[in-house]
């Protein structure tokens, strides 16, 4: 648009029928758009190279992104409906949470067994030969019951049991501020996603109304009845007005991804494929023995409050 008002101004000043004042108000208009092009090129390139750094590639193009279309997808749904709790145990801070409080319960078991005896059961074989003729061959075995009981530290033993008491409760403590903190980000990028959405319409309608007042002041300029300074006018609002709808809809794609990273980052199971690429697998395979634990689907995590 601000290139075929400046066409439309050169042309005019060209004939005579307008002054030079509004072919430089043109051309500022026009230069300084046309100047912010090479900052988003360059934050472009930042992104596609940060892209390139997290696929383990060098720097520059990526090939599989050449077909796909980059323009911004459609997303926008109208209302967020009720998501299960149990959603939030997938997120990788929560798991991590829901196993060190179970680690830290079931130390509390192993201190709370230092505080009886332990029985147990010892025993040797042996056997010795000789080559003197004289000298037969012995075989002996031992065997016999054990008791071991430190009686003696009964006070410091319960204290451990005490501590390892204390630290789970740190533990449940911190399970519970990771639930928290999960439920806020899924709420916070839940109304982002709403709220954009709602943004956005209102947004389209003023940017409709924005070229429409540009078309009318174009059109009232070429024929004489106003000014070039509405023309201008009219083109600051256009430009603006679409600068806040794509923002706004980079903000709506932004709460999307969050809402999407909140809920743990899908609802598929992960299996030893998603964990480890099959390449990774058989380099970890060739360097040592893993006893098919490469293979092997990882569990879910204990609920802390069993």
């Amino acid at each position: 648009m601000q290139a075929r008002s400046l066409d439309i101004t050169t042309r005019l000043f060209r004939e005579g029928q307008t002054a030079e004042l509004d072919l430089q108000q043109a051309r500022v208009q026009y230069l300084g758009t046309r100047a912010g092009i090479p900052s988003l090129e360059i934050a472009l390139a930042r992104q596609r190279n940060a892209l390139a750094a997290l696929l383990g590639r060098p720097p520059g193009d990526i090939p599989a992104l050449a077909a796909i279309d980059d323009s911004l997808p459609a997303v926008a749904p109208r209302a967020i409906p009720a998501l299960p709790a149990r959603l939030l145990a997938r997120r990788p801070d929560v798991r991590t949470a829901a196993w060190e409080a179970a680690a830290r319960s079931a130390r509390i078991g192993i201190a709370a067994a230092d505080l009886y005896p332990a029985i147990g059961l010892a025993g040797s074989i042996g056997w010795s030969g000789s080559s003197l003729a004289l000298a037969p061959d012995r075989t002996v075995l031992a065997a016999g019951p054990t008791l071991r009981w430190n009686i003696l530290n009964y006070g410091r033993l319960e204290n451990a049991v005490r501590v390892e008491d204390a630290r789970l409760e740190q533990a449940l403590e911190g399970y519970r501020a990771a639930v928290l903190t999960a439920a806020r980000e899924i709420d916070d990028a839940a109304v982002q996603v709403v709220k954009t959405t709602e943004r956005q319409a209102d947004l389209d309608d003023s940017l409709v109304a924005a070229e429409r007042s540009l078309d009318l002041a174009t059109r009232r300029y070429q024929e004489g009845y106003s000014g070039f300074q509405r023309v201008l006018d009219a083109q600051r609002a256009l430009a603006a007005q679409a600068d806040r709808a794509i923002s706004n809809q980079g903000d709506h794609l932004q709460a999307v991804i969050q809402l999407y990273a909140a809920l743990g980052g899908g609802w598929e199971p992960a299996g030893a494929d998603t964990l480890l690429p099959p390449g990774t697998r058989d380099t970890l395979r060739k360097r040592g023995a893993w006893d098919g634990r490469l293979d092997a689907t990882p569990a879910d995590p204990p609920d802390p409050h069993d």
